[in-house]
């Protein structure tokens, strides 16, 4: 099948030899009450009958066919074959499929397929009265990235139309989005945060929504979406076409199902070579290992034979941030996506892993969801995932299309009941993973490396031109995760202690807090001078008076009425020492009210001391 030189990875597609099992048709109800379509059609394996259908024998527009066989798409996969003849027809459907077999058009093509666009009035099949340029269509997605996919998907397919989709997802500047919603569009995708700010702002309008798509609803349900998928429903039409997909359908999405959906159709899709959860096209290997061998053995398996684009996927946005450090210093061409790095630089590294520059990405189960690219070969478990369903998707991100593919995990002991747990839920036969080393023969013969590698890629071997090649979008982000605040200027406020000045403007001295400081320099300048000291009042007095040490010796007051000298902290002279002793036994009350010396001479200073409560207070000598 011939392929464009435009077509998105999510979309291009490849028939498997064989036929598949078809569950398409009416009748009867499935184990959890939904009507489940499930007339099998055998197909022979040669003559006429094992020709495949193709899209324009499904009934979709010929504006459509032509858009897809553009970029080489002319046969569907059974997900496809099965879902379009039941949505086209305006019912709601549960679509059901294994992760790479094509979820995006069974649901994309019916959807761009019910929107009304110029090209359908001129074409006679509209009036011009059921033109709008509110969207007509949402498709609601759980992140960013699948959000982008899903966009250029049905973009491609609506080109030849001009079916207008918009991407609305949060880590974008407002005004472009709200730009594009005043100019009119057809199709929204976008993710429950961005679409509930919109439409709270009444910048988006839904009340013109006739088909509604829940894309891996499971996953919005795990995330914590729920209340914002509900809310958003609320502002729909009740007459609306509702779609919900995924590759896993717990309970909850069924419960979910049942209760804004109108008798939806259950659509499971499995091809007869398939039969068990996971892809067949996907080789697994378990393996025990040691966390600090870990990046080592990461290291050798991608430099195994026939080794293409990689995924690796951690539990942590620290550990994916590690990761990819720690391969890009070893050689690699390797880029990160976590959840703690700005949108532009999530979106700079999956560019630069679509277009090759980086052949390694480290990432985090934000990735795990629905991201196509052509030409993933392996995919890297760094840690045993949560469950089964996350296992299941992290695999799916290769073997997709029809293509083959390698799924390694690495399982430390304290993550062997959880493994354990993840293989009995998926029928597997890893229930007690080999201990494996970056050293051990067995992963050299398993994985096809060669013998010799090390952890470090060989500078002949360093062809990408890395993530640095690939440039970062401004994309006017809104919010602040990723970023360093509190230095630089990325937040100026003043009053944080020990880190600014005031206002922002200066970083405090070191030594304690920029408040105490010049206060406790300023005090003892004011203790030093004895007129000053008694024309500040009772308060300086008080402040002076905590602020000098007990022992400090006072220099007597000069002759002639001069102004005393100031004190120093002296320790022999004899008569700083004997003015010490009566400052220890002066009062504060007497030394406050304490009369000016004979001959005019300047006041004695008032001095504080501390003594034991009870005891007698001594007068101060004249």
């Amino acid at each position: 099948m011939r392929r464009g030189p435009g077509a998105s990875a999510a979309v291009r597609q490849r028939r498997r030899p064989g036929g598949f099992r078809d569950r398409r048709g009416c009748a009867s109800h499935g184990p959890d009450g939904l009507p489940d379509a499930r007339r099998p059609r055998s197909r022979p394996p040669h003559g006429r009958g094992s020709i495949l259908s193709t899209f324009r024998d499904l009934g979709i527009l010929p504006e459509t066919a032509e858009a897809l066989e553009a970029v080489g798409i002319t046969t569907p996969f059974p997900i496809q074959e099965m879902t379009l003849p039941v949505a086209l027809s305006g019912h709601d459907v549960i679509g059901q499929a294994k992760t790479g077999t094509g979820k995006t058009l069974g649901f994309g093509l019916p959807l761009i397929e019910r929107v009304v666009v110029n090209a359908d009035v001129e074409a006679g099949r509209a009036t011009a009265a059921e033109l709008s340029d509110s969207p007509q269509a949402l498709v609601v997605v759980p992140t960013r990235e699948l959000c982008t996919q899903v966009t250029n998907d049905l973009q491609t397919a609506g080109k030849v139309r001009n079916v207008r989709v918009l991407a609305v997802y949060g880590g974008r500047a407002y005004e472009p989005q709200v730009e594009a919603l005043k100019k009119g569009v057809d199709v929204v995708v976008g993710t429950p945060g961005r679409l509930l700010d919109l439409a709270g702002q009444r910048k988006l309008d839904l009340s013109k929504v006739r088909s509604l798509v829940l894309d891996e609803a499971d996953e919005m349900l795990d995330l914590g979406f729920l209340p914002d998928v509900e809310k958003i429903i609320t502002m729909l039409p009740a007459g609306r076409q509702t779609m919900l997909f995924s590759a896993t359908m717990p309970g909850q999405v069924i419960s979910l199902a049942r209760r804004y959906m109108r008798q939806p159709t259950h659509i499971r899709a499995t091809a007869p070579d398939d039969e068990g959860a996971t892809v067949a096209s996907v080789t697994q290997h378990i393996f025990r290992a040691h966390s600090l061998d870990k990046v080592e053995m990461l290291a050798r398996i991608l430099q195994a034979d026939g080794r293409g684009l990689a995924m690796i996927f951690c539990r942590t946005k620290r550990t994916a941030a590690d990761v990819a450090d720690q391969l890009t210093r070893r050689g690699f061409a390797a880029g990160a996506v976590h959840g703690d790095l700005g949108q532009g630089a999530r979106e700079q590294a999956l560019r630069a892993f679509r277009n090759g520059k980086v052949d390694v990405l480290v990432c985090t189960d934000v990735a795990a969801r629905g991201i196509d690219v052509e030409g993933v070969t392996h995919v890297v478990n760094y840690q045993c995932p949560e469950d089964e369903k996350t296992y299941l998707h992290r695999i799916g991100r290769t073997g997709r299309a029809g293509a083959s593919g390698t799924a390694v995990t690495l399982v430390d002991w304290d993550d062997i009941p959880r493994w354990q747990l993840i293989n009995k839920a998926l029928d597997l036969s890893f229930n007690d993973p080999q201990e494996t080393y970056s050293t051990s023969p067995h992963l050299y013969e398993q994985l096809h490396i060669a013998e010799g590698i090390t952890g470090v890629l060989p500078r002949a071997e360093r062809t990408r031109a890395g993530l640095e090649a690939e440039e970062i979008e401004d994309l006017g982000e809104t919010g602040g995760r990723g970023r360093e605040r509190g230095r630089g200027g990325d937040r100026p406020r003043g009053g944080r202690p020990g880190r600014r000045g005031p206002g922002g403007d200066a970083p405090a001295e070191s030594g304690g807090t920029e408040e105490e400081r010049p206060r406790r320099t300023r005090q003892r300048r004011r203790t030093r001078a004895g007129s000053a000291t008694d024309t500040a009042g009772t308060d300086a007095a008080t402040v002076t008076a905590t602020e000098a040490p007990a022992a400090e010796a006072a220099e007597p007051a000069t002759e002639g009425g001069a102004a005393p000298r100031r004190r120093r902290r002296s320790r022999g002279s004899g008569s700083a020492a004997k003015a010490a002793a009566t400052a220890t036994e002066a009062p504060v009350a007497e030394a406050a009210a304490e009369p000016a010396a004979e001959g005019g001479g300047a006041p004695r200073r008032r001095r504080r001391t501390r003594r034991p409560a009870g005891e007698a207070a001594a007068p101060a000598e004249g």
